[in-house]
C-alpha cells in the first residue's frame, strides 16, 4: 500500500452537495469496469486471519484467535491482499437500506469482515480483533503484518456513526499502534455532512446494489486527506443531572486554565464531561430545536423513517419552538422553551478564544442579537450548506481571517440571529454573522435567572443545566492527532 502522506486538506469553502450517484456511474477511478472476482481478491483477507479476528472479538480475548495461525500450517507462502477492507454498518440507518447493504456486503466479502455496529462495537475491533492480527504479525507472520499495514476501513452510516469509528481508530495512535487505517464512507444518515465534505455525497445511490462494487473499489484506490477533530470538556457544578448524548462521557476533574480571567464563582465540587467532535459544536436556539426534534423522534419513532420525513418533522419543530415565530412566548406552555428567542446569548455567556499560534486568550465581544453560536470545522453544515461562505480575499484580509480548511487547526465561529436569518443563510442569500476563527475556545456560562440552555455536537443535542451562583465552563481544543479519510471523488478539492 502506498504509505505516502495524504493529499492536502478539503477546502471548507468548496463543499459539494452532489449525491454519490454522480460519482459511481459504473466506472472506477480509472474509468474501467470493476471485475467482481478481482475486487474480491484485493479486499478479502486470508481465512486464518478472518477467523482469528472473529474469535478474538467473540471471546474478548486476543489469544483466542491465535490458534488459527498456529494450527494453519505454513503461512509463509501466503500473499497479503492488495487492499484489505473492514466494513462497519449501522444497520438501522437509511431505513431498510442499512440492513440490506450489510447482507449484500457479507455475501461479497464474508461475515468476518463486515460488522453490524449494533452487535460489534468499533472499540472491540480495535481492542481485540485488530490486536489479534498485530499479535500474529509479531510472531513473524509477514502476511498478517502486510495485511495490517494495508488495511482500510469503510463506515456505512451517518455522521455520528463515522465519528464514533474515527474516535476508536484514533486510540491506535494514542497507544503507538500506527498506522491508523484510512476511513471511507457510505452515507446512510440524514445530514451526511462529513460524507459530503470528503466527496462521498449526501446520500447513497438508489441503485446501491449495483453501486457497491464501485464504492469498494474507490475505497481502496482513492487518495487520502486529513481531518481535524476537537476535544470538548465541560466543567460544571456537581449535583446537577446531565442527560449526556453518546458523544459525551463523564471524566475526571480537569484543571482550568489559570491564565484566563473568570467572571463567576468556582464551585468547590465539579462534574466533568468530555467528548470529541468532527463537524461542529453549537449553543443556543438551533441546538434547542435539535433537542426537541430528537425528543419527539424518540417518543414517536414511527414518524421518522427516512431523510425526507426527518427533514419535514425538523422544519415543523423549528416553527413550534419559536425559532421563526417569537409570539410563541405568549403561550405559557412554550415560554420557557422560547427563552433564547427574546434574549441574546451574550446575556448568559462569555467567550474567549486563542488565535492560531498564539498562547494568549482574547475576550470576544458577542453581538447582542445572536441567539445561536456555531463553531464549524467542515465546509458542510445542515445537510450540505456552508454558512461561513466563500469569502473573498479582501474580506479575509480585512477581518484577519484565513481561508478555511478542514485540517488547518482552526474552527470558524459564526452566529445566527433567528430562524429567518438562518434560513436566508442556508439558501446563500446572505452570510452568517462571522465572529472569529479560533484554535481554542472557552465558554463561561452564567445562569442568572435561567436554569438551562441547549447545546449540540455533530447533531447530538442535550440540555445543559446552569447554576445561579457558579459558572459552567466549556473548553474546546484541537486533538493533536488528525484522522485520515479516503476522498470519495478523485477531483474533489
Amino acid at each position: 500500500m502506498d504509505s505516502s502522506k495524504p493529499e492536502p486538506s478539503m477546502n471548507k469553502t468548496s463543499s459539494k452537495s452532489s449525491s454519490v450517484i454522480d460519482s459511481i456511474k459504473g466506472c472506477t477511478l480509472s474509468g474501467m469496469r470493476v471485475p467482481k472476482e478481482e475486487l474480491r481478491r484485493k479486499i478479502t483477507m486470508p481465512e486464518y486471519l478472518r477467523f482469528a479476528i472473529r474469535d478474538a472479538m467473540a471471546s474478548k480475548d486476543i489469544e483466542a484467535g491465535k490458534h488459527h495461525y498456529e494450527e494453519g500450517g505454513d503461512t509463509s507462502t501466503l500473499v497479503a491482499p492488495e487492499s484489505p477492507l473492514v466494513v462497519f454498518v449501522n444497520s438501522k440507518s437509511g431505513g431498510r437500506q442499512g440492513s440490506e447493504l450489510q447482507s449484500r456486503l457479507q455475501e461479497f466479502m464474508g461475515d468476518e469482515q463486515v460488522f453490524d455496529l449494533h452487535n460489534v462495537k468499533p472499540h472491540e475491533f480495535v481492542q481485540y480483533g485488530l490486536a489479534c492480527m498485530e499479535s500474529i504479525a509479531a510472531l513473524g507472520d509477514c502476511c498478517a503484518q502486510e495485511t495490517r499495514e494495508r488495511l482500510r476501513i469503510v463506515v456505512a452510516g451517518g455522521d455520528g456513526t463515522v465519528g464514533w469509528v474515527l474516535g476508536c481508530l484514533g486510540e491506535l495512535h494514542e497507544r503507538g499502534r500506527d498506522p491508523v487505517p484510512p476511513t471511507a464512507i457510505i452515507p446512510l444518515g440524514t445530514g451526511n455532512d462529513l460524507s459530503r465534505s470528503f466527496g462521498w455525497g449526501g446520500s447513497f445511490s438508489i441503485k446501491w446494489k449495483k453501486a457497491i462494487k464501485r464504492v469498494l473499489d474507490r475505497a481502496i484506490n482513492a487518495p487520502l486527506a486529513r481531518l481535524d477533530s476537537w476535544n470538548l470538556v465541560i466543567s460544571m457544578p456537581a449535583g446537577a443531572q446531565l442527560d449526556t448524548p453518546y458523544a459525551l462521557k463523564q471524566t475526571e476533574e480537569v484543571v482550568l486554565d489559570k491564565d484566563l480571567e473568570i467572571e463567576g464563582h468556582l464551585p468547590k465540587e465539579v462534574s466533568c464531561y468530555q467528548g470529541v467532535f468532527y463537524n461542529y459544536f453549537s449553543i443556543g436556539m438551533d441546538a434547542q430545536v435539535a433537542y426537541g426534534f430528537h425528543q419527539l423522534r424518540n417518543e414517536k419513532p414511527y414518524l421518522a423513517h427516512g431523510r425526507i420525513a426527518n427533514k419535514i418533522i425538523y422544519s415543523g419543530y423549528c416553527c413550534k419552538q419559536g425559532w421563526f415565530f417569537t409570539p410563541c412566548i405568549n403561550d405559557p406552555g412554550l415560554r420557557q422553551e422560547c427563552i433564547l428567542v427574546t434574549m441574546g446569548l451574550k446575556n448568559i455567556l462569555r467567550m474567549h478564544i486563542k488565535r492560531l499560534n498564539s498562547p494568549n486568550w482574547e475576550l470576544i465581544n458577542l453581538p447582542a442579537n445572536i441567539r445561536s453560536i456555531v463553531a464549524l470545522n467542515l465546509p458542510s453544515y445542515a445537510s450540505g450548506r456552508n454558512p461561513w461562505g466563500n469569502l473573498k480575499p479582501e474580506y479575509l484580509e480585512k477581518k484577519g481571517f484565513v481561508e478555511a480548511n478542514s485540517d488547518d487547526g482552526l474552527l470558524e465561529i459564526f452566529g445566527f440571529k433567528q430562524g429567518w436569518h438562518a434560513s436566508l443563510v442556508m439558501v446563500d442569500l446572505i452570510s452568517a454573522k462571522h465572529i472569529a476563527q479560533a484554535a481554542a475556545i472557552r465558554f463561561e456560562l452564567r445562569g442568572g435567572t435561567w436554569r438551562e440552555c441547549f447545546m449540540q455536537v455533530d447533531g447530538e443535542p442535550w440540555k445543559q443545566p446552569m447554576n445561579n451562583e457558579y459558572s459552567t465552563f466549556l473548553d474546546i481544543k484541537r486533538v493533536p492527532f488528525q484522522s485520515i479519510l479516503v476522498k470519495g471523488e478523485n477531483n474533489h478539492s
